[in-house]
C-alpha cells in the first residue's frame, strides 16, 4: 500500500515535470514547424509579388520599346533638316506620347552630333550637344538594339527628376549612322509601383542592368548603387542567371533580406522583390505568441492543478496514514480484548500443564521406577511441552500488532485446530458443538483476524448465556447469502465457488430488537463497566467487509442468537503443498563445530550438552559481541553459528546481518519463540529454528547448514 502511495505520488511528480517539459517540447516543434511554414509562406509570396514586378518591368521596357519603334518609322527616311522643319508637329507628337505614358519623363530625337532634333519638352529645342550621354555614344559605333542607360541628372535649361534612358540607333537604309531616338524614364515611376504592391513590413524592390547598375530601388536610395558582380549578389545571380531566391545582406543597407530575382525577357535588366528577414521572423514571431497566449496559462493552470493534486495527494494520504494507524490500533485493540478474554482459561491451562510436568519430574526422581512408567512420564512431559507451545504460538499471533497477509486455507481444519482453545475460552460450564462438512470449504483470508472473529463471536456467546448452556459451531457451504452480496453472488456462482458459511448459535438471552442494529458499531456495549469495551463484534464486522463477505445475525429474546459469517470460497487448486512433519532422528555431528550464542545459560548449557553428546564440537557464548569477534580472529574453527534472536545490546539478527556484510563465510541459524524485529521483517533468508525446540530438531538443521558449508568449501566427505 505504501509503494502504491509513493509510486502514485512519484507519478504526480512526473506528471508536473511533464506538464512543463511536454508543452516546451511541443512548443519548439511547433515552432521549428512554423518557422519553416513561414519562411515557405514568405517564399511563395515573395514569388507572387516577383511575378507582379516582373510583368510590370516586362509590359514598361516593350511600350517603351514600342514607341520608340513608332517614331523611328515616322522619320525613317527624314533628313535632318527635313526633321526640323516638321519639328513643331513633331514636337506635339512626341508630347502626347510623354504624357500618354506615365513612365515617361520626354522622349528625344538626336542627330548624328548629338543635337536635339526634336523633344517633347521644348520646341523648338535650344542647340545642345547630348554626345556624352550613354543613352547616345553607345549607338554610334555599332547597332545594339535597344539600350538602356544609368540614371542621370538632367542638364541645363532642363529640370526635374532623374530618369535613365532607354534608346536606340537611326541609321540609313545602308547602316550608317545618323542620330538616336531616346525616351527619359521615372525610376520613381517604378518605386512609386513597388511602394503600392509592397505594403507589408520589411518588402523590398529592386530594378537593375546585368552589369549591376540599379535604375530603380524601394525603399529609396539616397545615392546611386551599383553592385559587384564579383560579390555575394554578382555570384548568385551568375550561378542560377534566369532566376532564383537567396538569403542575403543587401550592399546598400547591410539588412539581410529573403530575395527573388528574375530576368526580363531579351532585356539586360533583372528585377527583385524580397523581405527583410527580420519581418519574416516577427511574424513568426506573431504565431507563435499567439499559441503563447493560449498556451502558457493553459499550462500554467495545468501545472497548478496537478500541483494542487500532488499536494492534496499527500493530505489524502497522510490522512489515509492516519487512518491506518487508527484502525490498526482498533484492530490490536480488538484483538487484545479477545486476548483478554483467554487470559483466565490460558491461566488455568498453564497451571495444569506445568502440574503435568511438575509431578512427572517429581516422579521420574523416585527409586527403583520401572522403565515403562519412567517413559511414561516422559511422554506426558513432551505432551504438555507441545500443548503450551502450541497455545503459546496461537497467544502470540492473537498478541502480534502487525497486519498478517491473507493465505488460502481451510476453515473446517482451521475451526477443528481451535477447538482447545475454544475449550479453555468458554470454560468446562459451556458445552461445544463443532459441525464440519466432508469436502473442504477453502477461504483466501487473513487466519490471525479469522481466529480473533471466531474467538469474539464464542466471548460473546459465552457471555450471552452467562457462562452456562450450548454453543454451536457449523461450517457448510452457503446455500443463500445476504441481500449485499447479492451482486457479488452472481459473478461468484459463475465461477462455481460461492460463500463459506461460518455460523455460532448460542442458547443465551438473545438480543433485543432495538440493539440489532448497533451490535456492531464499535464500543457499542451492553454490558456492565468493565466487562467489554465492545470492540469483538466490531472486529468481526471489519474483518467480514474486508474479506469481501458479510456478517448477519438472528437472534429471538429468550431464544438464543446465531451469528454468520460469510466469507469468499476459492477453488481446492489455491492450497499450498503441506510438508509432512519432521520426525526424523537426531544426526551425529562428526565432529562439526558449533559456535553456540544464548543469553540464558540454561538453556544454553541444555543445547551445548544435547549438541554435545552428538558428536559436535560446541564453543559456548553469551552475547553477540563476543560471538563476532570469535569469528573475527578465526571464522574457519566453526562450522555454523547457532544464535538466539532476542538478547541485550547485539540482538541475533544484527549479528546474522554483520556475519553476512562481513563475507565471513560461516552459515547462521537463528532461534526464538517470539520477535517482534522477525515478526515485521521475517528471518532475512537465514535459518529459523523456533522455541521450544528438541534436540533432534536441532541437529538436523545444524546438520544440513554446516555440511552445506562443507560442500560449498569443497571439504565434503
Amino acid at each position: 500500500m505504501q509503494g502504491a502511495q509513493r509510486n502514485s505520488l512519484r507519478l504526480l511528480q512526473w506528471m508536473m515535470a511533464a506538464s512543463l517539459a511536454l508543452p516546451i517540447a511541443l512548443f519548439v516543434f511547433a515552432s521549428t514547424i512554423s518557422y519553416t511554414s513561414t519562411s515557405d509562406t514568405a517564399d511563395r509570396e515573395i514569388e507572387r509579388t516577383l511575378d507582379v514586378a516582373h510583368e510590370h518591368a516586362l509590359k514598361v521596357f516593350e511600350t517603351i520599346d514600342r514607341s520608340l519603334a513608332e517614331i523611328n518609322e515616322v522619320v525613317h527616311g527624314l533628313s535632318d533638316d527635313a526633321i526640323r522643319a516638321r519639328e513643331p508637329a513633331l514636337h506635339r507628337r512626341l508630347k502626347r506620347l510623354a504624357d500618354s505614358l506615365p513612365q515617361l519623363k520626354s522622349a528625344w530625337i538626336f542627330d548624328a552630333d548629338g543635337r536635339s532634333l526634336v523633344n517633347s519638352l521644348v520646341s523648338p529645342p535650344p542647340e545642345q550637344s547630348f554626345a556624352d550621354r550613354d543613352y547616345f555614344y553607345a549607338h554610334v559605333d555599332q547597332s545594339i538594339g535597344t539600350f538602356i542607360g544609368t540614371p542621370l541628372t538632367p542638364r541645363q535649361p532642363y529640370q526635374g527628376a532623374r530618369f535613365f534612358g532607354v534608346s536606340r540607333r537611326r541609321e540609313t537604309d545602308d547602316g550608317r549612322f545618323i542620330g538616336v531616338i531616346q525616351a527619359s524614364v521615372l525610376p520613381e515611376y517604378f518605386e512609386s509601383f513597388y511602394a503600392r504592391i509592397g505594403a507589408d513590413p520589411g518588402s523590398f524592390f529592386a530594378l537593375g542592368r546585368t552589369d549591376g547598375v540599379m535604375l530603380a530601388h524601394f525603399p529609396q536610395l539616397d545615392r546611386d548603387l551599383q553592385l559587384d558582380p564579383g560579390g555575394p549578389v554578382g555570384r548568385e545571380i551568375a550561378a542560377h542567371p534566369a532566376h532564383g531566391l537567396m538569403t542575403i545582406a543587401w550592399p546598400s543597407d547591410g539588412i539581410e533580406r529573403r530575395i527573388g530575382y528574375r530576368r526580363v525577357a531579351e532585356y539586360p535588366i533583372y528585377v527583385s522583390a524580397g523581405l527583410e528577414t527580420s519581418a519574416i521572423r516577427a511574424r513568426w514571431y506573431a504565431t507563435m505568441g499567439q499559441h503563447l497566449v493560449f498556451g502558457v496559462p493553459a499550462t500554467a493552470l495545468l501545472f497548478v492543478l496537478l500541483v494542487f493534486a500532488f499536494r492534496r495527494t499527500q493530505h489524502l494520504q497522510a490522512e489515509a496514514a492516519a487512518r491506518r494507524e487508527a484502525e490498526e490500533a482498533l484492530k490490536h485493540s480488538q484483538r487484545l480484548e479477545a486476548l483478554g478474554q483467554l487470559t483466565g482459561g490460558v491461566a488455568h491451562d498453564f497451571n495444569n500443564l506445568l502440574t503435568v510436568i511438575r509431578a512427572s519430574v517429581d516422579l521420574l526422581n523416585r527409586p527403583q521406577l520401572t522403565e515403562e512408567r519412567r517413559q511414561r512420564y516422559i511422554t506426558a512431559i513432551a505432551d504438555a511441552v507441545a500443548r503450551a507451545a502450541k497455545l503459546t504460538s496461537q497467544l502470540l499471533a492473537f498478541a502480534r500488532r502487525q497486519t498478517l497477509k491473507p493465505e488460502v486455507f481451510d476453515v473446517g481444519e482451521r475451526m477443528q485446530s481451535l477447538h482447545d482453545m475454544l475449550a479453555t475460552l468458554l470454560g468446562p460450564a459451556i458445552e461445544i458443538a463443532i459441525r464440519l462438512p466432508a469436502e473442504p470449504c477453502l477461504v483466501n483470508a487473513d487466519a490471525s483476524q479469522f481466529e480473533t472473529a471466531l474467538i469474539n463471536m464464542a466471548t460473546n456467546a459465552r457471555d450471552a448465556m452467562q457462562g452456562k448452556g450450548r454453543i454451536s459451531f457449523s461450517v457448510q457451504v452457503a446455500t443463500g447469502v445476504p441481500d449485499t452480496l447479492a451482486q457479488l453472488t452472481d459473478s461468484q456462482i459463475l465461477n462455481n465457488f460461492g460463500f463459506v458459511s461460518i455460523a455460532v448459535s448460542d442458547t443465551g438471552i438473545g438480543i433485543p430488537p432495538a440493539q440489532l442494529g448497533r451490535i456492531f458499531e464499535p464500543f457499542f456495549t451492553t454490558k456492565q463497566i468493565g466487562h467489554g469495551t465492545g470492540l469483538g463484534l466490531s472486529q468481526v464486522f471489519g474483518f467480514a467487509r474486508q474479506s469481501g463477505g458479510e456478517v448477519t445475525v438472528m437472534s429471538e429474546v429468550g431464544q438464543g442468537s446465531t451469528f454468520s459469517l460469510y466469507l469468499p470460497r476459492v477453488p481446492p487448486d489455491l492450497l499450498p503443498q503441506r510438508q509432512a512433519p519432521n520426525t526424523a532422528p537426531a544426526l551425529t555431528g562428526s565432529g562439526m563445530s558449533v559456535l553456540v550464542v544464548e543469553d540464558n545459560i540454561e538453556l544454553a548449557n541444555f543445547a551445548a550438552d544435547g549438541l554435545t553428546e552428538l558428536g559436535y564440537s560446541i564453543t559456548l557464548v553469551d552475547n553477540a559481541t563476543d560471538a563476532l569477534a570469535e569469528l573475527v580472529v578465526d571464522a574457519e574453527r566453526f562450522d555454523v553459528v547457532f544464535s538466539d534472536v532476542v538478547m541485550p545490546g547485539m540482538t541475533g539478527l544484527d549479528l546474522a546481518r554483520a556475519i553476512r556484510d562481513r563475507s565471513i563465510g560461516v552459515p547462521v541459524v537463528l532461534t526464538t519463540g517470539y520477535s517482534e524485529a522477525l515478526a515485521q521483517e521475517g528471518s532475512l533468508g537465514f535459518e529459523l529454528v523456533q522455541k521450544p525446540y528438541s534436540i533432534e530438531e536441532l541437529s538436523q538443521v545444524l546438520y544440513r547448514a554446516a555440511r552445506l558449508r562443507r560442500v560449498r568449501d569443497g571439504a565434503a566427505e
